[in-house]
């Protein structure tokens, strides 16, 4: 097996074939053990390689996920040590240590053709970034900044090599792009330089000195070194006494334009001397973020002159358009040696109007050394003149602040070699063959630097939280960024903490970010008046949207316009930058142009109006909400929200997957919705919007959004006295609860609830409470209390012939009854449910029904048939996307496979299901899957790590008040070896297990009073 890190972290077979290595975290895993081949790697450092400075609490069992689907991939390969782990690897089979075997020769062969030889291929080991695609901030600090400074002095001893044995123009070939790359390593631009002089590029040699000198200067403000500069001085005086052409005047000889009259007329005027000059504005010194766009300009500007180049940077008001633009044109100067133009076109200026096409070309052509008299009237005249004096010549045009391409199409360049950047608010459709940068916020992180590179790092990293949360207030705008930034280099003593207040108050947030004639508001107000009377109106209605993003059929619904209609409005606004398109249909505003919405129309908009918006908003929610439900499982209260002005413009919910992407979609919005309905007093809306996405909520993991949804809708519906509403709001409560681990304070509720619902006579939504009373018992360990309330379900069930309610009562019952240890009746119970099951639900059912079957049967020691069942009912739930069932499957797998022996499996499984519990934020089963996993590792006598696992989940039990669980970690805990639980602890520890599974009545206590005779000897 070979091995890589010197770019992705890969492995090869013999045969040369890829092996595959799994996903980011097992190759970052893998690549860190291969670095440090035959060293240990902590299980510590393997976390801030992961996850640097925020690990998740199951980072170590993450970790232990990785290295067991490691040593499946590679057998043999990993050793567990004391405090980690390490690889044990022939070194020559891993690129790196090849790399460093052979450098080492290299340098002993000392400047002959071998050691060129043995240092081309070292470098030819080098695939591309280290660990790419895997790596954190920790993961490129420590490991691939030093792997890569080795790289570049194998190039460097390689380059002085070939340059020694005259090899010139191999080392024009490889230095020339690796010089871009860095441009502050002078000794490889020096070789570069000197074997451009010794290879007769005398010319070259000189332009690549200047860059060198240039990019010196602007990035550190120093010369070039006394070796570079002395190498200068010897190809001057070469040139001077050969009389070769300088790099200045090789490609400036001056075209004319053709005179008016024939030459040999003497009445013909010559043509305008073209006259070359750089009209950029100052380049600012800290420009921060934007790598990648400069970086694609950059590359634009460099590439071989076949064509006029175009480019063309869009974004909101504020992004950072015109800084980009002029920092990229500053350091392509040396690429454009016949000139440099820049012009505003004051396409949004709160001072002037747009500029004219005509005056804009009388500007250009005065710069580029017309005279006034000589300029043609007519704009095609000046057109062709401008492209005509350009011809041949290799020019940068920056056209700033565009309004419309009718406005810029005149003025762009035709000459092969000339690159033109455009800075506007709109699209510009029309424009072909150019290259689009769309410019977005910047992140946290950049903005961050942004604020270390003008107030300094120990001002950002004295208040790190402090200033992040005002990057986000600016919403990642870079003109907000650099408003906040310039106030606070002028008031020393303002802190980030003042900032952030000031910011927070949303009435004073315009006026904080305005400062020395720059204002984001006055920005935005611009970008406001270009719009014609319906664009504004839609852009003010737009602010009265819920939530954080809207699609089209809620756009539709909230302008009150056909689908068509809003479809055109929104692109609209999404072309000239006052809407960003999140996906196919779903928009949103930037944070701060959404306040500015708001704010706007609140002083534009009679509040009925945006009143009235906002509840036919709200009602969409509740009519689609409403219909994604009834896919996600049976409802007690059914409700028609046709009588409530649903929505005439509905998308379309045909399965379980398409309800799961609409709730996940508007998730966030349906609880403003929620909001909404609470604080109009609508409080019946309130409560039928909420229970629609109790489920969604509860089976995804977002207990704070059902907590929150459904607090609102039971204060709104207690205020105006609305039994039914505030019992139904009750049961949410409770299921939110349960899920939080708040067993008694759900048990209150929905006893409270099942109280109210009885009095009401809405035998329905009782049996409702009844069933959600069945999981807080079962959690509580109160399993003949949960029997109770599953009989008085499956019972009215029967009776009104609901076999939907029906089978998942008989599911319900399989599972208490396996629990209580009477194994036939579970069985026979669950075959029932697969009977009584309907076709439509008989999948949803058969991957319950499975995994009782399973854990059933791996009880009875049939452990084929167990895993079988628990394989197939795995499938059946990531098909449907019930993860929560995913999570305790898994689980309920690897118990399966530690009672058959397969112990490493067994562990791997156990820890998925803690992985895939932290990814989805799902952690009801956490308790009972440390409590299992602690188990399996005590049958795989690693008794650490039991203990550990043991004793996370009694903690969490107790926390939760989970009885059962909490019996079985203090079993587990006191049945470990006396070198890991003291005898005395171990008896406390049985002893306590021994009276929780007594007062269950579980068949538990029978193993705890075994392991008490055991103890007491």
């Amino acid at each position: 097996m070979q091995f890589g890190v010197l770019g992705p972290i890969s492995a090869w077979s013999e045969e040369g074939d890829a092996v595959r290595v799994g996903g980011p975290r097992q190759r970052c895993v893998l690549g860190a053990l291969l670095v440090d081949l035959g060293r240990e790697v902590t299980v510590e450092r393997l976390i801030d390689f992961l996850w640097d400075d925020d690990p998740p609490r199951t980072a170590r069992s993450v970790v232990q996920v990785q290295i067991s689907h490691l040593r499946r991939a590679f057998p043999d390969m990993i050793q567990t040590t004391a405090g980690g782990y390490l690889a044990r690897v022939d070194p020559a089979r891993v690129d790196l240590h090849r790399f460093r075997q052979l450098t080492t020769r290299a340098q002993a062969a000392s400047g002959s053709e071998e050691a060129l030889a043995l240092w081309e291929d070292a470098l030819a080991c080098w695939r591309g970034h280290p660990f790419s695609g895997t790596g954190s901030e920790t993961v490129w600090y420590t490991v691939c900044q030093p792997l890569l400074e080795e790289r570049w002095v194998a190039l460097t001893s390689w380059a002085e090599c070939a340059f020694s044995l005259g090899h010139y123009t191999d080392v024009v070939t490889r230095l020339t792009p690796l010089v871009r790359e860095d441009p502050l390593r002078e000794r490889l631009q020096y070789l570069l330089i000197a074997s451009l002089y010794q290879s007769g590029q005398r010319a070259s040699a000189l332009t690549v000195f200047h860059e060198t000198q240039q990019h010196l200067s602007e990035e550190l403000g120093v010369d070039p070194s006394s070796e570079v500069m002395e190498l200068h001085q010897r190809i001057l005086k070469d040139t001077e006494a050969v009389a070769a052409p300088s790099p200045a005047t090789v490609d400036t000889v001056p075209l004319r334009v053709e005179p008016a009259a024939p030459p040999s007329d003497p009445e013909a005027e010559a043509a305008p001397e073209f006259v070359s000059r750089n009209d950029l504005p100052r380049d600012i010194p800290d420009f921060t973020g934007r790598e990648g766009d400069l970086k694609n300009l950059l590359d634009l500007g460099r590439k071989r002159k076949e064509r006029a180049e175009v480019a063309v940077v869009t974004g909101p008001g504020g992004a950072g358009k015109t800084t980009l633009a002029v920092h990229a044109a500053h350091r392509l100067d040396a690429e454009f040696p016949d000139g440099q133009f820049f012009i505003d076109l004051y396409g949004y200026n709160v001072d002037q109007d747009p500029l004219t096409v005509s005056s804009a070309l009388g500007s250009l052509l005065r710069a580029v050394g017309v005279e006034p008299d000589a300029i043609p009237e007519s704009v095609e005249e000046r057109s062709a003149l401008w492209r005509a004096m350009l011809a041949g010549r290799k020019c940068l045009v920056v056209l700033d602040n565009a309004a419309s391409f009718a406005q810029v199409s005149p003025l762009l360049p035709a000459a092969a070699g000339s690159l033109t950047v455009v800075t506007t608010r709109q699209e510009l459709p029309g424009l072909s063959g150019v290259q689009y940068l769309s410019l977005g916020m910047l992140g946290e992180d950049a903005s961050l630097r942004l604020f270390s590179t003008v107030l300094g790092a120990h001002r950002v990293e004295g208040e790190y939280e402090r200033a992040l949360a005002v990057a986000r207030l600016c919403g990642g705008l870079p003109l907000a960024l650099r408003i906040i930034a310039g106030r606070m280099l002028s008031r020393p003593r303002w802190t980030f903490e003042h900032v952030e207040k000031r910011l927070s108050e949303h009435q004073r947030r315009f006026r904080e970010l305005r400062v020395d004639g720059q204002s984001v508001e006055a920005v935005f107000e611009l970008s406001y008046q270009s719009l014609d009377i319906p664009h504004r109106n839609a852009f003010l209605t737009l602010g009265a949207m819920l939530g954080g993003s809207i699609d089209l059929y809620g756009a539709a619904v909230l302008l009150d316009r056909d689908l068509p209609e809003s479809d055109d409005l929104l692109q609209e606004l999404v072309s000239v930058c006052l809407l960003d398109e999140l996906g196919v249909d779903l928009y949103r505003f930037h944070d701060l142009i959404g306040t500015y919405a708001r704010h706007k129309a609140l002083q534009e908009l009679p509040g009925f109006e945006l009143e009235n918006a906002r509840l036919r908003l709200a009602d969409h929610y509740l009519d689609m909400a409403n219909r994604a439900a009834a896919w996600l499982g049976p409802r007690a209260h059914e409700y028609d929200t046709e009588r409530i002005n649903a929505s005439r413009y509905r998308s379309e919910i045909s399965s379980v997957a398409e309800a799961i992407s609409w709730f996940e979609r508007h998730q966030e919005n349906l609880a403003s919705a929620v909001d909404f309905y609470a604080v109009s007093e609508e409080g019946e809306k309130a409560w039928k919007l909420a229970d629609s996405l109790w489920r969604f909520y509860a089976s995804h993991g977002e207990t704070e959004l059902l907590l929150s949804t459904h607090e609102k809708a039971l204060s709104a519906n207690r205020s105006q006295g609305n039994q039914r509403g505030s019992a139904v709001t009750l049961i949410g409560l409770g299921i939110a609860h349960c899920l939080a681990g708040r067993f008694d304070v759900s048990l209150r509720l929905l006893v409270e609830a099942r109280d109210i619902l009885s009095s009401l006579g809405d035998r329905e939504g009782e049996v409702r409470a009844y069933g959600n009373l069945v999981l807080v018992y079962e959690r509580m360990g109160r399993f003949h209390d949960a029997l109770s309330c599953l009989w008085t379900v499956l019972e009215y069930a029967v009776s009104v012939g609901d076999r939907h309610l029906e089978t998942l009562q008989r599911l319900n019952i399989s599972v208490v009854y396996h629990t209580l240890g009477e194994c036939e009746r579970a069985a026979r119970f669950a075959e029932e449910a697969l009977q009584t099951s309907s076709e439509e639900e008989h999948t949803t059912t058969r991957s319950g029904a499975l995994r009782i079957l399973g854990e059933i049967n791996t009880t009875r020691g049939h452990y084929d048939q167990a895993l079988a069942q628990l394989d197939e009912g795995l499938q059946l739930a990531q098909f449907l996307g019930v993860q929560t069932r995913e999570i305790y499957i898994h689980n309920s797998r690897a118990v399966a496979l530690r009672e058959s022996g397969a112990l490493d499996s067994a562990i791997e499984s156990h820890l998925r299901a803690l992985e895939l519990g932290e990814e989805t934020e799902q952690r009801s089963a956490e308790a009972e899957v440390r409590v299992d996993l602690g188990d399996t590792y005590t049958r795989a006598h690693r008794h650490t790590e039991a203990y550990e696992a043991h004793a996370q989940g009694l903690r969490l039990a107790r926390e939760r008040n989970e009885r059962h669980i909490e019996g079985r970690a203090l079993l587990g805990i006191g049945s470990l070896p006396e070198e890991s639980v003291p005898a005395d602890d171990a008896l406390a520890h049985v002893t306590a297990a021994a009276e929780i599974f007594d007062d269950l009545g579980v068949p538990e206590a029978q193993r705890a009073r075994e392991a008490l005779r055991r103890l007491r000897g």
